[in-house]
């Protein structure tokens, strides 16, 4: 069962969340950034919705692991769509978004059916199998296509500060969460560290966004090869 600390990681997450929503929202760019505002309040309703099943069925229960791990799978999906409408505000002055668009759906479905095929072959309770390896193999996905959209950046000059911020944080999120992942897998002896290591790097991403909105005007302007760059 979580004691203190999680539950307060926990709270502190949903917190910034909310307040990535909010300072969007004051901001007048909610509309601009729809898929990142609309992934953070579902990751808010789905902290809800586990705060109710954890507590009614308890943290070991068939109900709350079904619940979590179906959730994330949608919330992965979320995030995953969120990455792909930064990809359509870096190309939108090439006029590419309904390329970016299809390909972003090809590369979804590619990735169940890769999924899918892996499930078959090696598991009998398909489903569930599925529902766990699509998440981790997107969030891989997800991992390489920011690193992608980085070098999409720098290559095409995007100087919109807030813009490359927004990256930045999502690269970073997914930089930590296959850190963590690949740590717990090679150190299985330090699971209770990663038990509070993963929450804390889901705090960042919220943190990031809220801040690029609330502190950076998206009239702001910043050369991403300064980023870069090493002193001779």
């Amino acid at each position: 069962m979580p004691g203190l600390l999680d539950y307060s990681i926990w709270v502190l997450c949903t917190l910034f969340e909310a307040g990535v929503v909010i300072c969007a929202a004051r901001r007048g760019v909610f509309r601009r950034y729809l898929a990142l505002n609309l992934y953070m309040l579902a990751s808010i309703l789905v902290s809800i919705i586990r705060l109710k099943i954890l507590l009614a069925y308890g943290f070991g229960s068939a109900e709350y692991m079904y619940c979590y791990y179906y959730s994330d799978l949608l919330l992965t999906i979320g995030l995953y769509c969120a990455l792909m409408t930064l990809y359509v505000h870096v190309f939108e002055d090439l006029g590419a978004e309904q390329y970016v668009r299809l390909g972003a759906v090809l590369l979804l479905l590619g990735t169940a059916g890769f999924s899918f095929a892996i499930v078959q072959q090696f598991s009998t309770k398909i489903l569930s199998h599925f529902v766990v390896e699509v998440s981790q193999n997107l969030y891989f996905v997800g991992l390489v296509l920011t690193y992608v959209l980085w070098g999409a950046i720098l290559k095409l000059r995007e100087t919109r500060t807030r813009l490359i911020q927004l990256v930045l944080a999502l690269g970073l999120y997914f930089s930590l969460f296959a850190a963590s992942y690949a740590l717990r897998n090679l150190y299985p002896g330090s699971r209770g560290v990663w038990d509070y290591v993963t929450p804390l790097s889901g705090c960042i991403l919220p943190l990031a966004w809220g801040y690029a909105f609330w502190q950076v005007p998206e009239e702001a302007r910043t050369v991403p090869a300064h980023l870069v760059a090493v002193p001779r």
